[in-house]
C-alpha cells in the first residue's frame, strides 16, 4: 500500500459536481493498494496514519496526532500513486492491484479507522474525483 498524507484545515471531494466527502481539521489521504498488499499491510498503514504527531500542541510543537486531535480523515482511493515511471514517459500501472482486491482493502482501511473512533469520510471507489484542500 502506498499513501500520501496531506494534514488539512478543510478538504472535500466532489463526484460530478455533488460533494460527497468533507472534513475540517485532520488528514486528506490518498490510498494506493498494490499487487501482494494485505491486511497486515493495512495494519500498520492505520497505526502509522493515525499516529503520525504532525499537529501542533499548545508550545506550538508538532507533537500530536490525529487521535490527540480528534479530527478527521478524508481517504481517496488513488491507482496513480503505484504509477511506475522508470522506463519511458508512460507511466506503468502493473503493480496496482486489480479493483476487486483494491476495493476490499480500501473498505478495511475505512472500516478499520472507523473501529478506532476516526471520523471517516470518503470519495467513491473508481470514480472521477475532484478533491479541493486548505493546507
Amino acid at each position: 500500500m502506498r499513501a500520501v498524507v496531506q494534514r488539512v484545515t478543510r478538504a472535500s471531494v466532489a463526484v460530478e459536481g455533488e460533494t460527497v466527502g468533507q472534513i475540517q481539521r485532520g488528514l486528506l489521504v490518498f490510498l494506493g493498494v498494490e499487487v501482494g498488499d494485505e491486511k497486515s499491510d493495512l495494519d500498520y498503514l492505520v497505526g502509522k496514519i493515525t499516529g503520525l504527531r504532525i499537529f501542533e500542541d499548545a508550545e506550538g510543537k508538532m507533537n500530536l496526532s490525529l487521535l490527540d486531535t480528534q479530527g478527521a480523515l478524508l481517504v481517496i482511493s488513488q491507482f496513480t500513486l503505484l504509477g511506475d515511471v522508470k522506463k519511458g514517459k508512460r507511466p506503468s500501472f502493473v503493480q496496482a492491484a486489480k479493483p476487486e482486491l483494491a476495493r476490499h482493502l480500501y473498505q478495511e482501511f475505512i472500516e478499520a479507522c472507523r473501529e478506532i473512533n476516526v471520523p471517516v469520510q470518503t470519495g467513491i471507489f473508481q470514480a472521477e474525483m475532484a478533491v479541493e484542500l486548505v493546507n
